[in-house]
């Protein structure tokens, strides 16, 4: 259903009556919403509201309304449950027509939206590099690594660092470069992207720098998300095997300094 202009007070009161019926401290007060609150920004609000309180349909209806009205948060969060089937039947195809209108957008650097953008790109650039079966868009590697640089080199965005360290080493849409793999990945080790400190962990083991690169894959394997443990633990595991007893202790300690410190230059 799409919202219009005439929906919106009602929009305003169910909302108003469906967060102050779960009794939470953070509910919308109804005698402070009128039906003037409802600029994209009050709508977007409003949908947040709704969607912590998991009435995720309402929150969708205005996340709509917020986006048409240029409201890019609101574009954004739709893009992303599209993308995840948070609310709604995954959709890859909505969710990058979504997240292509958040990146035709002129916002600069240090803008308070900046993120939606960068994410935006990054998430562009994924579905051109697999394509998206039954639809227009066909895998693009080359495509994909131009989001990725926007995203890496105007934001800094860490998951696009990686992503092009990680086409680089392959040559995937690129000529293949070690030394710009390393680069790339090198930025986003800094950042704390542990996909990143423990491929240039490897890449370090590999080429002779055993306690470094073991010290930075055993730190990314402690700092990892869930879904990343399982390829870091094996390629971990495997070089703490072909390291020496020596090795392995210093860089044992060496790890939990990154853990505390960070990743120096």
């Amino acid at each position: 259903m799409l919202i219009t202009s005439r929906a919106v007070p009602v929009l305003v009161s169910a909302f108003v009556w469906v967060c102050g019926s779960v009794g939470s401290a953070s509910a919308l007060d109804p005698n402070t919403v009128q039906e003037k609150d409802t600029s994209p920004w009050a709508v977007f609000r409003l949908g947040f509201s709704a969607y912590k309180q998991g009435h995720k349909e309402e929150a969708i209806e205005a996340y709509r309304y917020a986006a048409e009205k240029g409201q890019l948060g609101a574009r954004w969060k739709l893009a992303r449950m599209y993308a995840e089937g948070d609310g709604v039947a995954r959709n890859d195809y909505e969710a990058f027509k979504a997240f292509s209108e958040i990146v035709r957008q002129d916002v600069a650097p240090g803008s308070p939206e900046e993120s939606y953008v960068s994410d935006a790109l990054v998430a562009v650039g994924g579905y051109l590099r697999r394509g998206i079966p039954g639809t227009p868009v066909k895998p693009n590697p080359s495509a994909a690594q131009e989001y990725y640089m926007r995203a890496a080199a105007n934001y800094r965005n860490p998951n696009a660092q990686y992503e092009i360290g990680k086409m680089f080493l392959s040559g995937e849409g690129v000529r293949s470069s070690v030394r710009q793999a390393g680069r790339w990945l090198q930025l986003a080790a800094e950042k704390g992207h542990a996909g990143a400190q423990a491929t240039l962990g490897n890449l370090l083991f590999q080429s002779g720098k055993v306690v470094k690169g073991l010290a930075m894959m055993t730190a990314a394997l402690e700092r990892a998300a869930p879904v990343d443990q399982s390829w870091i633990r094996g390629m971990q595991e495997e070089a703490f095997s072909l390291a020496g007893e020596s090795d392995r202790r210093t860089a044992i300690a060496l790890s939990q300094d990154i853990i505390r410190k960070g990743l120096g230059r």
